[in-house]
């Protein structure tokens, strides 16, 4: 398993990794085809086949979580949408638990997202788990999404992690891959990103389905 005690970084995606998916999914594949179809005066079904098309051509670039982006797009207002639900954004099992001992033992904890930062704002707000980070990092900040080296090579100069001593969970295989290639040691594919679905069996990485598995230090 991890040696978390040998680890002095540790990096944390945010949706699907700490916070449920349920709440993303639920958002793009429901409410956002439900006020399409009204607005277009479509089929839900028609909605959801237009926007499934428009979501495809986006993905893995800086749009894809762009929600002023989509608010254009789609000429829908998404922040004011995803208020609508905030209700639904939840942390996954044990892992503030996990945070907590992470503190404790006084690892260097850094949350590295694609999510938008207005996104990022409304979430850190109602689950309050933003206290346990020593900096938040997105892609927007960034300039790259975090499928592209790119995005690790501006990374480590702000954060200056030694790669041989950094653990990074994410939800998301190919990014895993990215920051595999890029040199970082120790990574883990969290399942169950959507505590609501079964994943695909994951392919070439260890796998975390909650984070009581990592509680060893406490």
């Amino acid at each position: 398993m991890i040696p978390l005690k040998e680890i002095k970084f540790v990096l944390l995606d945010m949706d699907g990794t700490l916070l449920d998916k349920y709440f993303d999914d639920y958002f793009w594949e429901h409410l956002v085809p439900e006020k399409y179809a009204e607005k277009h005066k479509i089929t839900f079904g028609k909605a959801k086949e237009e926007l499934l098309l428009k979501y495809k051509a986006h993905e893995g670039t800086l749009n894809w979580t762009d929600i002023d982006f989509w608010s254009r797009e789609l000429d829908l207002d998404i922040p004011a949408l995803k208020e609508q639900i905030k209700h639904l954004i939840e942390v996954h099992p044990h892992v503030e638990d996990f945070l907590k001992m992470l503190k404790r033992h006084r690892k260097k904890v850094y949350m590295v997202t694609n999510a938008h930062y207005k996104v990022l704002d409304i979430k850190l707000k109602k689950t309050e788990i933003g206290k346990y980070f020593d900096k938040c990092i997105t892609s927007f900040e960034i300039g790259y999404p975090k499928e592209m080296v790119g995005f690790w090579e501006k990374t480590e100069k702000i954060l200056k992690f030694d790669k041989e001593k950094t653990l990074f969970i994410d939800d998301t295989a190919e990014i895993l891959r990215t920051a595999k290639n890029f040199g970082i040691k120790y990574l883990l594919l969290k399942i169950r990103a959507n505590s609501k679905k079964h994943d695909k069996p994951a392919d070439g990485f260890e796998v975390l389905e909650n984070f009581k598995e990592l509680l060893t230090l406490s």
